[in-house]
């Protein structure tokens, strides 16, 4: 079995169909489960896990393993969510949080997570979130809410590992403050 590193030269250097099935065999799966955490359009998240792979078989996303770290998944990652947010802005955000909220009221049993995510959204928790720095919130959205490594959130956002603890020890603190 091949390493990630060793696929992507492949596939980026060298064009190789069957490294870039291994890669997507490997990584899509994964990716797109990690983007159903930020997104619950289903259909969307299918078109930028694909969309992701498109851009690394065209080579319009570049692979450079001194600067990743020889860490796929988290570029992988990164490539993903930057075409996620593209996505959800160009196609109205907000109209598509309306239908989600819409199919949450008319379920009968509603989660433990979705009341927990509802209290984020509507109760001190997000008028605290609301007032962090958007570098702030990004690095709480990486770290905490999809669960990303250090290393890995510092793939994502493009920032060093020492930045991104920075980052979340501000960040937890002045949430501290805000909800005492």
């Amino acid at each position: 079995m091949r390493s990630d590193g060793e696929l992507l030269r492949a596939v980026t250097a060298d064009g190789d169909r069957r490294a870039f099935e291994e890669l997507y065999r490997r990584y899509a799966p994964w990716l797109a489960a990690r983007m159903r955490t930020r997104c619950a359009d289903a259909s969307l998240v299918d078109d930028v896990v694909q969309e992701t792979f498109l851009a690394v078989w065209r080579g319009t996303a570049r692979w450079h393993e001194d600067a990743a770290g020889a860490d796929a998944a988290g570029w992988l990652w990164r490539i993903a969510s930057r075409r996620l947010v593209d996505a959800l802005r160009g196609a109205g955000a907000r109209g598509r949080l309306r239908q989600a909220l819409a199919r949450l009221r008319h379920r009968d049993e509603v989660s433990a997570e979705e009341r927990v995510l509802a209290g984020v959204e509507h109760g001190d928790l997000a008028g605290a979130l609301v007032r962090l720095s958007p570098e702030l919130r990004a690095v709480l959205q990486a770290t905490v809410v999809d669960g990303l490594t250090t290393r890995e959130a510092a793939v994502l956002l493009g920032i060093p590992p020492g930045t991104v603890k920075t980052r979340a020890m501000r960040a937890r603190r002045q949430l501290r403050e805000a909800l005492a």
